[in-house]
């Protein structure tokens, strides 16, 4: 099974990954972001681009590399990444599931205050980057397509963790 963690920049992907990384045996916590790093540290300046989700090769290079781990690991692979485009989603997302994946899916979602203090308080609000992506983020995310949504604005790790082990049944 693979659990993708969605969600704007500030949500808590990464601190729900590690905590749930913590509860399952035998997980594994996969990041898209280090494909991504990849590309833009390996490619001649005048081919990069803003937003390395916009290579064609970071969205294969992801799904394949997702679904080879899959058919080798028999364990729970943990997924804590950003992605806002539903078409970008579904070159990843969607084509895991129709390879025979189980595939599940959570939106952690938070209001733009408290976005914004939870990227001030990890010194994250310096970064323009992420501050311009949090009202498209959160505009994405009302798509009914953004599927299990989880409001952590009062909610601790902990918690977000917990609904997330209980819904895919892994208690």
């Amino acid at each position: 099974m693979i659990i993708w963690i969605n969600g704007s920049f500030g949500s808590g992907k990464t601190s729900v990954s590690q905590e749930l990384n913590k509860r399952i045996e035998n997980s594994h916590i996969y990041d898209p972001e280090e494909v991504g790093f990849l590309i833009r540290d390996n490619i001649p300046k005048r081919l990069k681009k803003d937003d390395f989700q916009d290579y064609e090769i970071w969205r294969t290079f992801n799904y394949e590399l997702l679904k080879y781990i899959h058919s080798e690991y028999k364990g729970i692979i943990i997924v804590p990444m950003t992605i806002c485009n539903k078409s970008y989603m579904q070159e990843i997302v969607d084509k895991l599931r129709m390879s025979g994946i189980h595939l599940e899916h959570y939106t952690l979602l938070a209001s733009e205050e408290i976005l914004k203090k939870r990227l001030e308080k990890r010194g994250d609000m310096n970064n323009s980057w992420i501050e311009s992506r949090i009202g498209k983020c959160l505009e994405a995310f009302e798509d009914h397509y953004f599927e299990g949504k989880i409001e952590t604005d009062f909610l601790t790790i902990k918690e977000v963790a917990k609904k997330i082990i209980e819904d895919c049944g892994l208690n």
